[in-house]
C-alpha cells in the first residue's frame, strides 16, 4: 500500500491545489465522489502566520481527512512558522509549492522561481521538515525553462532530506500551461526516487489520460487539476476506473442538479452571500460548459443568476436548468 509517511493512500488520484478553485467546498465535493486526496489552495506562509483572513480560510480543512495544506514562500523562517501553525490547526500533511508559474508568485521568488536556486529551495524544505512532525511533501515543475530541467536533482535532494512524496507537473515554468505536459520527462524523477510515492501532474482529464500518464511517467499516482473544472467528480471517477476498469458516466439530471445547487449553497455558507455569489460565477460557467449546455443558456442567464439577491430563486433556477441535462457517454 502506498503511504505518505504513515498516512495510507486510499487510491491513485489526487485533486490538485488550485488557487481560487480547490477551496473547502470544492474539496468536499471531490472527496464525496471518491478522490483519494485533496490539497488546499496555495497558502502564503507569512500571510498565514500574520493572520491574513483569506490565508486562514484557504488553510481550513474541517471534514477533510487527511487534511493537506500547501504552503508557499521564500523565507525559511516563515515557511517553518507557517508549517508549524498549519500543523497546530489540524493539518495532517504539509505540501511545499515550488511549481506555481504565476508572475505575482514567481516575481516574489516563490513558487517555481525557487527552481532557479536549488540551494535556497532546500533551505525552505529543511526549515519545514524541522518545524513539524507530520509528513512533508513537495510539488514542482520540470524546471524553470528547457535549459534548466532540474526536477530530478531537486526531488532527490528533498527525499534525502526527509520529504515523503514528490509531485511533478510535466511542464517548465516558462511554458506556463501552453503545449502538452511531457509525462515521459517525469520518469527521470522516478529513476532517482524509487522508494517514495511520485505523482504525475499536468493535462490529466480523462480515463485514458490517467493510463498514459502512469505508463509514460512511471509515477504511482496522478493529480487532476484543470480537468476538474466544472467536473469535481472526475478525479473520483478516474480513481474508480484505475481500480476497476469501469468507466462511470458523468452525473446528469437530478444528480447533477442537486450537486450544482449544493455547491452554490456551500459557497454562500463558506464565504457569506456577497463573496460567495461572486466566487461561484466561474464554477457556474464551468458546470454549464461541462454539461454541454453553455450555448443553450439565453443571453444574460448567468449574469442574472449571479447578481440575484434571491437565493431561493437562484436555487430553483439552477435546479430546473441542470435537471434537464441528459446522460452523456463517459470521458
Amino acid at each position: 500500500m502506498l503511504t505518505i509517511g504513515n498516512i495510507p493512500l486510499k487510491n491513485k488520484v489526487i485533486l490538485a491545489p488550485m488557487s481560487g478553485v480547490s477551496d473547502l467546498p470544492f474539496r468536499r465535493i471531490a472527496l464525496s465522489y471518491g478522490v483519494g486526496l485533496v490539497v488546499s489552495e496555495m497558502v502564503a506562509s507569512e500571510a498565514l502566520c500574520t493572520g491574513h483572513p483569506e490565508s486562514l480560510m484557504r488553510a481550513e480543512g474541517e471534514g477533510i481527512d487527511p487534511h493537506i495544506v500547501q504552503l508557499a514562500g521564500k523565507d525559511p523562517h516563515w515557511m517553518g512558522e507557517g508549517a508549524r501553525m498549519a500543523e497546530k490547526a489540524g493539518a495532517d500533511v504539509i505540501d511545499i509549492n515550488m511549481g506555481c508559474p504565476a508572475k505575482k508568485v514567481t516575481s516574489g521568488y516563490s513558487g517555481s522561481a525557487l527552481m532557479k536556486d536549488l540551494d535556497h529551495a532546500m533551505t525552505l524544505v529543511e526549515a519545514t521538515l524541522e518545524a513539524v512532525s507530520v509528513p512533508v511533501t513537495l510539488k514542482m515543475r520540470l524546471g524553470w525553462d528547457e535549459a534548466s530541467i532540474n526536477a530530478p536533482e531537486l526531488a532527490k535532494r528533498a527525499v534525502d532530506a526527509g520529504v515523503k512524496m514528490i509531485t511533478v507537473h510535466g511542464r517548465t515554468r516558462s511554458q506556463f500551461y501552453k503545449g502538452k505536459a511531457d509525462w515521459r520527462a517525469i520518469r527521470q524523477v522516478r529513476d532517482v526516487i524509487p522508494d517514495v510515492p511520485l505523482v504525475a501532474n499536468g493535462d490529466c482529464c480523462s480515463f485514458d489520460d490517467a493510463n498514459e500518464m502512469l505508463a509514460q511517467s512511471g509515477a504511482d499516482l496522478v493529480m487532476v487539476g484543470r480537468g476538474a473544472y466544472g467536473r469535481p467528480w472526475v478525479p473520483g471517477r478516474i480513481a474508480h476506473y484505475l481500480e476497476t476498469g469501469e468507466r462511470l458516466a458523468d452525473p446528469h439530471g437530478e444528480e447533477l442538479a442537486v450537486l450544482v445547487v449544493g455547491h452554490y449553497d456551500a459557497m454562500l455558507e463558506h464565504y457569506g452571500f456577497e463573496i460567495g455569489v461572486r466566487a461561484f460565477r466561474k464554477h457556474m460557467g464551468w458546470y454549464l460548459e461541462a454539461a454541454g449546455r453553455l450555448d443553450d443558456a439565453p443571453q444574460g442567464f448567468m449574469r442574472g443568476l449571479m447578481t440575484s439577491l434571491d437565493a431561493d430563486q437562484v436555487r430553483a433556477t439552477l435546479y430546473d436548468w441542470f435537471v434537464q441535462t441528459p446522460l452523456r457517454s463517459a470521458a
